[in-house]
């Protein structure tokens, strides 16, 4: 249960300081700019892994949980409690933020500003670089060391400074789920819950080639 719950808590964190941010952004005439949103999703991501990696592995993304069960680093029998863990978090979150910002109608959604199929090769682009460095410093499905918080965010936040203009940045399919439910806005919704899945999974299956290659040089 700890475990559950720390996912549930971290993704509560995690979206709620996310598309927070871009709330407080909207009602304060931009106030945070790009540069702004994308520091608060990179460190509220190294503090989550510092905070939780030892717990749970501060998994917070239905993708990331996916993705290492498929490599072998996550029991599948965990996948289903975790995922709904990550959503009630998410969930909680987006309720929480329309209580404090009612006249918001968008509560951080994320939409893409041009085509659908370049915003959804953009996510599965995006979200196989940040799995494919999940996977480098995370040891099992964990994330532990000095280093392993400082890169994952430091990658979401870079990611965030380059594809927030065109799609948004999801990466996270609760991280667009929740607030969709809450508005009731599921425009495109299907970008940002295919996508990152696609991507992460992607990563998992070029790992594999890169380490098999490592250790046959070994």
């Amino acid at each position: 249960m700890k475990k559950y719950l720390s996912e549930v808590i971290g993704t509560f964190i995690l979206i709620f300081a996310g598309t927070g941010c871009v709330i407080v952004n909207q009602q304060t005439a931009g106030a945070l700019g790009l540069p702004g949103i994308a520091a608060v999703w990179g460190l509220v991501i190294i503090s989550l892994i510092y905070a939780f990696g030892d717990i749970s592995g501060t998994h917070l993304n239905p993708a990331v949980t996916v993705a290492f069960a498929i490599d072998k680093r996550f029991e599948w029998k965990e996948v289903p409690a975790y995922l709904g863990s990550q959503l009630l978090g998410a969930l909680a979150a987006s309720f929480l933020l329309h209580f404090l910002f009612p006249d918001n109608k968008t509560l951080g959604i994320t939409q893409p500003t041009g085509s659908e199929l370049q915003s959804f090769i953009l996510e599965a682009v995006m979200t196989f670089i940040l799995m494919m460095v999940i996977l480098r410093v995370s040891v099992g499905a964990k994330e532990k060391g000095i280093t392993a918080g400082i890169a994952i965010g430091g990658t979401v936040w870079f990611l965030v400074l380059f594809g927030g203009p065109i799609s948004g940045t999801g990466l996270n399919p609760t991280r667009s789920i929740a607030p969709a439910i809450v508005t009731g806005n599921f425009q495109a919704l299907w970008i940002y819950v295919t996508a990152p899945f696609i991507g992460a999974i992607t990563a998992v299956l070029v790992h594999r080639v890169l380490h098999s290659e490592a250790k046959q040089i070994d």
